[in-house]
């Protein structure tokens, strides 16, 4: 019998194949120059790989990493040389910042044209040296299949993140041969040590006022629920960083919510008089801490991570842990006793009671209008539990962070670490797609307008997302900066753009529509929600509607400002 060959392919062809071995559904990208031998390879794979062609390749790259969060699985996204790599560097930062694991695939120029300002050139690999996890320029076609396995098991591994593969148009070009492997594991965790393990059930049950604060790493571990065990466990209250958001159920009641510069009262309150801070999954950001001078400066401190740099690098803290978060969490919860602490349930109870009066002061003030808070409750009221919630960065970001209501994790798509102004729309499509599921997009007009043209994106593939407006007319986390601590001094953030974004909307294909009243606003939703076209809702918001709570700059964590009579403390 004669001995079968191998099939000799080329490199974009081996590309494609490794990618659908690794258990790729879905690529994101824009087509060039350089990588249009590897868009060929992807046309013949077309059955088991299907490829999303966005407006832009900064969208494609938030498409990438909107499916990332919203499935937990690696993101991938292409684009040529030059400016199509380039565009990718605000995605490739946002994902690096939130830990998000995804894998860009660029063109370049042939290898024996490198260094010699070819067109369109451009060292991809300097420029996202310092915001990816790792990146390589592949010089030889039989190096290629493995870089691609390893640049997947380095994004999934440890601490996630996005890495970046170049691939000169001759290394695409070059022969080769293909030997199917399995899906890369990701590297080994080392264990947190048991000492460690035994060190902080000690420290948690010498606690009389345990606060748990869980970031998105325990949201991409699926660790709320043995956050809630442990939190009855010791008798604690849990709050979260923005990231953390969707890790714990919003209903469940020590559950106190996000922290921080624009936190819920009573999740900030309550971190500052705990005697002891837990650290899950999270980095302690500025935003989070304000001064760390002062942050915790009464309480024990435990930080549990897997990321050896984030230890002390923030807040200094009295037991470090590094290793397997799952792992280590899981044998803190076996370990530790049924705790009791009654003063600390009625003190929480008492900011709680404190929260509540303050959101009643505000929502007495706006009766039957379209304030922030009461659009969200009107999201909370008509979305389901799978219902993806995206959001661009602003203060819609933030009231939406500080109301919505989610029962499962990997609901919240937002950027936190970078704070990427449109970032949302393209997030919330690959969010869409690669679940399957709804996703709203509660934006403003500042947002919005960076990258609206993935409206193209949306309308083309169908992707039922349903955006919502919220127009003021402004920059308003910079105008209200300028508002409280710079004398109404609007600098360049009032917007006085005419653009009709009920008709932009409409030209892209999508329905839309403005409402100026609540109960239209329900019904707009509603209808909207049933619909399988994508849909933007227009809102009006008041341009001088600030987000409160809202933390002095440089202060502490307790420095808050919860009414409008504390303007101008500038």
């Amino acid at each position: 019998m004669a001995k079968r060959k191998k099939r000799t392919i080329n490199g974009a062809q081996l590309a494609v194949q490794i990618l659908i071995e690794q258990g790729v559904d879905t690529v994101f990208g824009y087509p060039g120059g350089m990588v249009v031998d590897l868009y060929d390879a992807l046309y013949q794979s077309g059955d088991k790989i299907r490829h999303i062609l966005t407006a832009h390749e900064q969208g494609a790259a938030h498409a990438a990493d909107g499916y990332a969060r919203a499935t937990g699985k690696t993101g991938v996204v292409i684009a040529t040389s030059g400016p199509g790599a380039t565009n990718l560097v605000t995605g490739l930062a946002t994902a690096m910042l939130d830990s998000v694991p995804m894998v860009a695939i660029t063109g370049n120029v042939p290898t024996w044209q490198i260094g010699k300002d070819a067109f369109q050139e451009i060292n991809i690999t300097g420029i996202t040296l310092p915001i990816t996890k790792h990146n390589y320029f592949v010089q030889d076609v039989n190096e290629l299949a493995d870089t691609i396995r390893e640049a997947f098991q380095i994004a999934k591994s440890g601490r996630p993140g996005p890495v970046l593969i170049d691939i000169p148009k001759d290394i695409q070009l070059a022969a080769c041969s293909y030997e199917p492997q399995p899906v890369v594991d990701p590297f080994d965790t080392p264990k947190v040590p048991e000492d460690q393990i035994q060190q902080a059930v000690a420290l948690l049950q010498n606690a009389k006022r345990p606060y748990l604060y869980v970031g998105g790493g325990a949201a991409a571990c699926g660790l709320g629920e043995q956050v809630l065990l442990l939190a009855e466990k010791l008798d604690a209250f849990i709050g979260c960083s923005l990231m953390g958001l969707s890790a714990i159920p919003r209903k469940e009641s020590r559950f106190l919510g996000m922290e921080g510069m624009h936190g819920a009262l009573a999740a900030t309150l309550a971190c500052k008089q705990a005697d002891l801070i837990f650290g899950i999954g999270v980095r302690f950001s500025d935003r989070a801490t304000g001064n760390t001078d002062r942050f915790g400066k009464d309480a024990v401190i435990l930080q549990l991570d897997t990321d050896l740099s984030e230890i002390n690098k923030n807040v200094k803290v009295r037991l470090g842990m590094i290793g397997d978060i799952t792992e280590a969490l899981f044998a803190i919860v076996d370990a530790v006793a049924p705790q009791s602490h009654p003063l600390w349930q009625q003190t929480v109870a008492s900011l709680k009671e404190q929260q509540t009066a303050t959101v009643r002061k505000v929502k007495a003030e706006h009766p039957a209008s379209l304030y922030p808070a009461a659009l969200i409750d009107v999201v909370n009221e008509t979305k389901d539990a799978d219902t993806i919630i995206a959001t661009d960065v602003g203060q819609h970001q933030m009231w939406t962070a500080q109301s919505i209501e989610l029962s499962r994790p990997r609901k919240f798509i937002s950027s936190g670490g970078l704070g990427t102004m449109g970032f949302g729309l393209g997030a919330a499509i690959g969010a869409s797609i690669g679940t399957g599921c709804r996703a709203i997009l509660v934006t403003g007009d500042g947002s919005f307008g960076m990258n609206l043209t993935e409206l193209a994106t949306a309308v083309t593939y169908g992707v039922p997302v349903v955006i919502i407006l919220l127009n003021n007319g402004t920059l308003g986390l910079v105008r209200q900066t300028q508002r409280f601590f710079f004398g109404g001094r609007y600098a360049e953030t009032t917007l006085n753009r005419r653009t009709d974004f009920v008709r932009v909307a409409e030209a892209f294909g999508a329905h839309a529509q403005r409402v100026t009243d609540l109960d239209s606003f329900r019904a707009a939703l509603q209808t909207a929600l049933q619909s399988n076209r994508p849909t933007l809702i227009e809102v009006p918001v008041d341009i001088d509607e600030p987000v409160l709570p809202m933390r002095l700059p440089g202060g502490a964590v307790d420095e808050l400002i919860t009414d409008l009579s504390q303007e101008e403390l500038s």
